[in-house]
């Protein structure tokens, strides 16, 4: 009795998460629910992060054999590994004895994986080294970790959760890889990292960052190095002097990035945001002010660039499911998300230098991370208050602006389509 109790809350739950992202009306937000239900969070867990490729590291998390990074993504958990033959791996991080976790989130460098319950230990390639008090006829070749499915695209390591990976991976490693490889993040560190948790839910997170049209009146100082045709505006509502100013802009922007092809460097938008399973768009920004980097004053933050990559090249913006990066001459910085709860969601900021960068000679710590500790403070109250609105009562969701936030439509469209896809459709 209990277990057709169970099985009909269940039922009622999906049949209530189908009709509200049935719901969603294009152009848009999605329905309150989606942001705020403990089941729609649970749905988006099974769906969206356990079935497709999200990001989740770097490889300089790993940079040397034995080094171990474990990475939470809702109640899973996968442990990143470097083995002796310098190959990044990924394991769920279960021991295959009676399932305990095998280390704790974070970086650790290790010889051979080994529970600390029982003490069964294991080989950085996944196979099962030592089962102490097993016995003469246990099978230790049948007890190895799970794997776990991982791809690094330009030095950023994406995973997979699901025994049946999104094939589309390889447009994304086929547009990415060759616009990476300038900035040879494979050879790079990390110089700082920070972890905020934000009070919103995680598509509240996505939407925040996939616009602009809240930058120039919350980010001062990421707007320094912000060109202002990445705000977006409704050209209607300029004046004829404002008109001609936007089209001057346009035809930089133009003109820069055809030079920039010209000479080698891709550089125009690449979409790849709606009927697709893994989602993601990379474009080369122009950097103003000084053009550099984004800095205080928008001039380089490390004297040491990274590979071969040139002053006054702009900023490769890369967009994924769940996560943002910024890639100029002189560093990166790599920004993932994990969703906690319905409105809670932990952003994990990494910011990247040449291997050999020696913080106090070739860069400033607080000048090279003040912009975006700033930027993402401001977001995280951004998302707070957003959040507090989808739980009102009084919450209804409303357009999109056509001219700053389509990239919000695409996403929340993709989220429909995915969801759809895998159950929670009409």
């Amino acid at each position: 009795m209990l277990h057709q109790l169970h099985d009909l809350s269940d039922s009622a739950s999906h049949a209530t998460i189908a009709s509200l992202i049935a719901a969603r009306e294009a152009g848009h937000m999605l329905p309150a629910g989606l942001y705020t239900r403990p089941d729609a969070f649970e749905a988006d867990l099974d769906i969206i992060f356990h079935r497709h490729w999200i990001c989740v590291g770097l490889e300089a998390d790993v940079p040397e054999a034995g080094d171990v990074y474990a990475v939470d993504i809702g109640r899973s958990s996968i442990v990143i590994v470097r083995d002796e033959d310098e190959t990044v791996r990924a394991f769920h991080n279960v021991c295959s004895h009676r399932g305990a976790r095998l280390v704790p989130a974070g970086r650790a460098i290790v010889g051979k994986l080994v529970c600390p319950y029982h003490q069964w230990a294991y080989e950085l390639t996944g196979e099962l080294f030592n089962a102490p008090h097993m016995g003469q006829e246990f099978n230790r070749g049948l007890h190895h970790l799970k794997p776990v499915a991982i791809r690094s695209i330009g030095g950023i390591l994406y995973a997979c959760l699901s025994d049946d990976p999104p094939e589309d991976i390889e447009e994304l490693d086929r547009v990415v890889t060759p616009r990476l490889a300038d900035y040879d993040l494979v050879n790079t560190r990390i110089a700082y990292e920070s972890d905020i948790v934000e009070s919103g839910n995680w598509k509240l997170v996505i939407e925040n960052n996939r616009e602009c049209y809240h930058c120039e009146a919350n980010h001062p100082e990421l707007c320094v190095s912000f060109h202002a045709s990445d705000f977006g505006f409704d050209p209607e509502e300029l004046s004829p002097s404002e008109r001609d100013e936007a089209a001057a802009l346009a035809d930089l922007y133009r003109d820069q990035t055809e030079a920039w092809e010209a000479a080698g460097l891709a550089s125009a938008a690449v979409e790849h945001t709606v009927g697709v399973a893994t989602n993601f768009r990379t474009q080369r920004l122009i950097i103003a002010g000084s053009g550099e980097s984004q800095t205080p004053d928008s001039l380089a933050a490390c004297a040491l660039p990274l590979g071969t990559a040139k002053k006054g090249t702009g900023d490769t913006h890369l967009w994924g499911i769940n996560s943002w990066s910024h890639m100029m001459a002189d560093h990166a910085v790599v920004m993932t998300l994990m969703p906690l709860s319905a409105d809670r969601t932990l952003v994990r900021t990494k910011w990247l230098v040449h291997k050999d960068a020696v913080e106090g000679v070739d860069y400033d710590l607080e000048n090279l991370t003040s912009v975006w500790l700033a930027t993402n403070k401001q977001d995280a109250d951004l998302v707070r208050i957003a959040q507090e609105g989808v739980q009102s009562a009084g919450f209804r969701p409303g357009p999109y602006s056509r001219f700053t936030e389509k990239q919000l439509d695409d996403f929340a469209t993709w989220y429909v389509e995915r969801m759809s896809a895998h159950g929670y459709g009409r």
